[in-house]
Parts: structure tokens; C-alpha cells; sequence
């Protein structure tokens, strides 16, 4: 071997192992009970550039500099193209390909691929070779594990349930081509499985969306795009076309599994689903042309009615009503299409855009006002259409799920809110509709019920009849809700109604009612002990106290 390449590959390799000693102290310490990673490191890049050797064991990030630095000696002056070329890369993946074969440096310290980068900066054109390893063993195993982990956590019923560090890279195996055959009707099914499982536990749920969303997204980033498109610049999602897209003819499969990823990600991101579509456009699928243009196919994406114009799209999850005239039988109509769509499918978390002249809204503070809002305050300024709104409400609530009318956040809602609520505070024959809907609702991450109870009571006052559902409006408050300061408990049939109510409560939510009521058990005390407080109320306030105490 040539004297110069000895000396490079020395240096590099000093520095290596010092690097892959330390990392590997730490890599064993947390690594052995995770049985769907088959190992840490699956990268190295050793580049000579401005004067020293960069050793890279994670993909370096184009607007930061992480690498080690060696600084060599004056022998790198005498390496020529072909010595690189011929003798030291060679060299480099032969020892890198001992090593990452063997155990020295745990079970678990490579991943069963690695990819050998070797870059120089020369005067006439610089070098960058590339290559990638393959544990066919560790491979084998990882494939073993993953099957025997989707038949023992992601099949079952609850409560099994995966790790949180284990679905992660269940995320990441279902993108990988090397352990799942990547077509949907293989994908789908897993995704869907351990979606239902998670739905009761929206942060673990959010997580999971998160996080095969971000898997999907740098499959198709970093794997499927990069074989025909070239992208603008590193920090752009934008992407040209290569020169060549015409000849290359993706294989009709590939292309089939690249528009279901692009769905998938529109779940979370639609805009990004569109321009992937897009981009599917152009390496000529007609599936994603379709999808664009009127959805999936499962629902007529056009209803023409008497009094109203309805589009829909099952892929944008987007509803467009056009009323032509301001009345009862428009509102009518939009009501049964809308309902019939969601009872045969339609996502009940969608959006609507609403072509009106009218513009009305519930009574609620910080409520979104938004179109779909809009149509629903519309159709309920006419009292007829209660069964049709009742109808759609008993559709369209889901737990855990969300319109799309705004932005995630605090004006976020359940399907079937703008509804209810309002059936709610202008008739009475829809009260068992709101505690239902109370009893639904994600307390934790929804709020606009925590104002209700004052319009409510603003609309029907305090009356011992009305305690039960008042009661479930105050238990589904948010933890931050607020003292109610209209629900005022001034009368004995009230007191009465009310200890009745709280009979047959837990004691958590005893505490939640009579804080909303009263403000705190200190100010309950006090009005016990008030002289202001009629005679026959004390005892029937002692009594609540004593239910908390």
C-alpha cells in the first residue's frame, strides 16, 4: 500500500476508534431492550477539505458543521485521484466493512446498513465516493423481531400497547422496503390497527400521527422523489423535474405507493399532499390527477340540489355549499346531503366553506367564527330543522376527533359542536343531546365548552329540572374553566336538586361542580356561615361541604 494512503488511513482511524469507543459505552447502556432497533450507527463520512481531514458518523446538516477535525501531516499533497480511487477508499470500506461485521463494539452499535462516504476537494474536480454495507444476518433478526412485535402488540386488543420508544421505529420500519413490502394494502391495514388502539389516548394518538407522518415524509423526501426530481436548494421544498423524467417511466406500483403517502401525509399536512400530488401529476399517475380534481372516488363529488350546490372532496376533507336563496329548505337540503355523506363515510373531521349572505354565530366567546360555524348558526335560526341538526349532531360526534375550521388550538372542537351547542340553548328537547355530548367531549384538549354554562343559563336560568345537565356541562370544563358566576344556588329546591345531583358522584367530581358553583370550599364555608344566607339554605350548604370534606 502506498506509503501516503497508509498514513491517511491511520490517521482517520485513530481518531475513529477513539470516537467509537467513547459512543459505544453509551450506546450499550440504553440500547438492549429495544427489540426493533437493530442498531445506532448506519453512517461515515471522511472528507478532506480546507487543509483537514472531517470525520463525520452522523449525516452531516448542510447549515452546521459537527464534524471531528484532524489536522494531517504534509503526506495528503502526494494523493493522487488515482490513489484515492484505486487504494485508500477501498482500504477505508474494507476495514469499516471488519469492523461493522464483527461485535467489538457491541450487539448493537451498527445498524444493519451502513452507508461510506469519502470526499476530497481537489484542484480540478473534487471526489465523492459512496457505499453501502449490509448485515444480511442483523437484517434477518430485525425482520423476525418486527413480525413477532406486530403479531404480539400491534394485533391484539387493548390494553396492549406498544412502547413509546418501540413505536417509533414501528413508524420508521413500515417506510423501510427492506422489512415491509411497501404497498398499502401491506401499510394501511398496521397504521390503522394501532390508530383505533391509541384513539382513547389523544397524546399517544397525536404522537403516532406525528410520527409515521414524519416517516412517510422523509420516505418520500430522501427515497421515492430523489430518483426523479432534483430539489431547488437544501432548505426548499420545491423540486425540478431531471432532465431525463420523460424516459425513466415509474413502475406503476411505486407510483401507486408514493399517492398513498402523499394521502397519508395529508391527514396532518395538506398542503404538502397537494404538492406531492402534484408531483405525482407529473410522472403521470391519474390516480392523483383524480384525486385532485374530485377526491377518491367513494363519494359523487357534486350534488346539485333545488336550493343549493354541494362539492365535496374525501381527500382535501373539504365540504362547499352554495345556498341559493336565504331559507328554511336550503339549509334543509345542505343538512341531509351533509349527513348522508358522514353516514357513508365521509371524514367527519372536515372543513366547509359556505357561499351566504347571511352571517350568524352562537353566543359563545371565543368560539371560531368560521364558515362552518356560519352554516350552522344559519340553519339553526329556523326551528323546524331541529330534528335534521339533531340528526346530523348524532352523526357526526367522535371522540377525540376535530374539524378542520381553524387552525389546531384552543378554538378546536369535536364534529358536531357547533350543532349541539346550539340545539342546546334554544330548545329544550335536546338536553340528554348536550350530556351525551359533554360526556364525549376531550376535556383535556377542548375548551370552547368551558363558557357554556353561562349561556346556557342565560337561556334557561337555574331550575331544579335543568340541575342534571348542568352538572355535565360543569364536569366536561377544561381544567382551567372558571367559576360559573350566573349559576346561583338561591332557593331550597335548588340546594335540594343539587345535593341530589352530587349524591351519586365521585368525590374528584363533587369538587369540580361546587368549585365552578361556588369558587372554592373556603367560600362555601363562608356562605354557610353568612348571615345573608337564608336559614333553610345553611343546612342543605353544610351538607354539599360535607360531600368534599
Amino acid at each position: 500500500m502506498d506509503a501516503a494512503v497508509q498514513r491517511f488511513l491511520d490517521d482517520v482511524w485513530n481518531m475513529l476508534m477513539t470516537i467509537y469507543n467513547k459512543e459505544s459505552k453509551r450506546i450499550n447502556e440504553f440500547i438492549s431492550k429495544r427489540p426493533l432497533q437493530a442498531g445506532v450507527k448506519d453512517y461515515l463520512q471522511v472528507a478532506w477539505r480546507d487543509g483537514k481531514i472531517h470525520i463525520d458518523i452522523e449525516e452531516p446538516l448542510d447549515w452546521t458543521d459537527s464534524s471531528y477535525k484532524v489536522e494531517p501531516g504534509p503526506y495528503v499533497a502526494e494523493l493522487t485521484e488515482e490513489l484515492i480511487r484505486i487504494e485508500l477508499y477501498p482500504a477505508l470500506c474494507k476495514g469499516m466493512e471488519e469492523l461493522f461485521l464483527s461485535d467489538k463494539l457491541g450487539p448493537r452499535f451498527f445498524d444493519y446498513r451502513f452507508q461510506i462516504v469519502l470526499s476530497f476537494e481537489m484542484e480540478d474536480e473534487d471526489i465523492k465516493i459512496c457505499n453501502q454495507l449490509v448485515n444480511n444476518e442483523k437484517l434477518n433478526q430485525l425482520r423476525q423481531s418486527l413480525q413477532k412485535f406486530i403479531a404480539s402488540k400491534i394485533m391484539p386488543d387493548l390494553p396492549v400497547l406498544p412502547s413509546v420508544d418501540d413505536q417509533f421505529f414501528f413508524s420508521r420500519h413500515l417506510m423501510n422496503p427492506d422489512l415491509i413490502k411497501q404497498e398499502e394494502d401491506t401499510v394501511e391495514p398496521l397504521i390503522r390497527r394501532l390508530s383505533d388502539k391509541l384513539r382513547s389516548n389523544k397524546e399517544r394518538l397525536n404522537e403516532w400521527i406525528s410520527q409515521y407522518t414524519l416517516a412517510t415524509d422523509d420516505w418520500i423526501q430522501n427515497v421515492y422523489l430523489p430518483r426523479y426530481f432534483n430539489r431547488a436548494d437544501s432548505y426548499s421544498m420545491d423540486w425540478i423535474p431531471k432532465e431525463d423524467l420523460t424516459l425513466m417511466n415509474p413502475k406503476a406500483d411505486q407510483l401507486s405507493f408514493f399517492v398513498y403517502a402523499a394521502l397519508q401525509i395529508g391527514k396532518a399536512k395538506p398542503d404538502t399532499r397537494e404538492q406531492y400530488l402534484k408531483l405525482a401529476v407529473k410522472l403521470g399517475s391519474k390516480q392523483a390527477v383524480d384525486y385532485i380534481r374530485q377526491g377518491s372516488g367513494k363519494f359523487a363529488p357534486v350534488y346539485k340540489g333545488t336550493y343549493a350546490e354541494i362539492h365535496n372532496n374525501d381527500v382535501t376533507q373539504a365540504i362547499e355549499v352554495r345556498i341559493f336563496a336565504e331559507e328554511e329548505a336550503a339549509y334543509g337540503e345542505v343538512l341531509d346531503h351533509i349527513t348522508e355523506l358522514l353516514q357513508k363515510g365521509f371524514p367527519k373531521e372536515y372543513n366547509l366553506k359556505l357561499k351566504s349572505k347571511q352571517k350568524n354565530y352562537l353566543p359563545l366567546k371565543k368560539i371560531a367564527k368560521s364558515e362552518l360555524h356560519q352554516f350552522f348558526a344559519g340553519a339553526l335560526t329556523y326551528p323546524t330543522l331541529y330534528p335534521k341538526l339533531g340528526a346530523y349532531a348524532n352523526t357526526a360526534m367522535e371522540p377525540y376527533a376535530w374539524y378542520k375550521d381553524t387552525e389546531p388550538g384552543e378554538k378546536s372542537v369535536m364534529p358536531g359542536t357547533y350543532a349541539v351547542l346550539g340545539l342546546g340553548l334554544y330548545s329544550s328537547e335536546y338536553f340528554s343531546l348536550v350530556s351525551r355530548y359533554m360526556e364525549m367531549v376531550d376535556t383535556e384538549h377542548q375548551m370552547i365548552q368551558d363558557g357554556y354554562a353561562q349561556v346556557f343559563i342565560d337561556a334557561h336560568g337555574v331550575e331544579p329540572e335543568l340541575m342534571p345537565v348542568l352538572i355535565d356541562i360543569l364536569l366536561a370544563g377544561n381544567e382551567e374553566a372558571r367559576p360559573v358566576k350566573n349559576f346561583v344556588i338561591n332557593r331550597t329546591e335548588l340546594a335540594k336538586a343539587l345535593l341530589q345531583e352530587l349524591l351519586s358522584k365521585e368525590i374528584y367530581e363533587r369538587e369540580q361542580v361546587l368549585y365552578r358553583i361556588f369558587g372554592s370550599r373556603a367560600k362555601l364555608a363562608k356562605a354557610i356561615k353568612s348571615e345573608q344566607t337564608e336559614h333553610y339554605l345553611k343546612a342543605i350548604y353544610a351538607e354539599l361541604l360535607a360531600l368534599v370534606s
